[in-house]
């Protein structure tokens, strides 16, 4: 009799913690490009792996980038 095992898939660790970064800036695009869609969404927390705080923190910079041209709103 084979046992029905359910494995759950590995937490992912925020990467704003392990780089130890206080306050994300709406100036690094690079780095906020990666958390966006190729429409222009934001990814929610349980796909990006960021932790509340930090989440908190790269959707007010993500929406302050935007609005002074930094990043698109929605794709081409």
């Amino acid at each position: 009799m084979k046992r029905d095992r359910t494995r759950r898939p590995r937490k992912r660790v925020c990467s704003f913690c392990v780089d130890k970064v206080e306050s994300i800036d709406y100036k690094e695009t690079g780095r906020l490009r990666k958390y966006i869609t190729e429409r222009g969404k934001i990814f929610p927390r349980r796909i990006s792996g960021n932790c509340a705080k930090h989440q908190r923190q790269l959707t007010i910079a993500i929406k302050r980038a935007r609005n002074v041209a930094l990043l698109p709103f929605t794709a081409e």
